[in-house]
């Protein structure tokens, strides 16, 4: 009996760092924001800004940027139907570091002043599978200086003109 005692104890000690090696990202570093709206050195441009942590495990990360409009016939928000979509971009390989990424969409307003916002879905990829995915809308107060106009912008949403 004392022969698996130790295996036991080893076990158990191995037990919490498989369990963390598991568990699922950090998200309080995940989130989506507009980092630039209609500014003089981007006119007629909404910038979206976008962190995801890693999971603890290696795996790709990626994101997908998309802009939503508000309508104003029923106040519903909507995807825009075209020219407003990243598509599926990979940012990157990690095990625990946070990985931040933007893009930028440019409008020609029409008439009446548009509300857009953006809708980032975050993928994690572990051997060709997808092992989670996870849609946000802008939020303000995320601060990323990267790509910010003016620097440390983070709404919401973008009203274009």
């Amino acid at each position: 009996m004392k022969a698996v005692l130790p295996v036991v104890l080893v076990l158990a000690a191995l037990a919490p760092a498989a369990v963390a090696a598991a568990a699922p990202a950090d998200d309080r570093h995940l989130w989506a924001s507009v980092n630039a709206c209609d500014t003089d050195a981007r006119p007629d441009m909404i910038g979206i800004r976008a962190s995801m942590p890693g999971s603890g495990r290696r795996e790709t990360l990626l994101m997908r940027f998309r802009v939503q409009y508000l309508d104003p016939a029923d106040g519903r928000w909507r995807f825009v139907a075209s020219g407003a979509d990243s598509g599926l971009r990979r940012i990157g390989v990690t095990r625990t570091r946070r990985l931040e990424s933007g893009h930028d969409f440019r409008f020609k307003p029409r008439g009446a002043a548009h509300f857009l916002r953006g809708h980032v879905t975050f993928v994690w990829r572990r051997g060709g599978r997808i092992s989670r995915q996870v849609s946000e809308v802008t939020e303000a107060g995320h601060r990323s200086s990267r790509g910010a106009d003016p620097p440390d912008y983070s709404a919401a949403t973008c009203r274009i003109s």
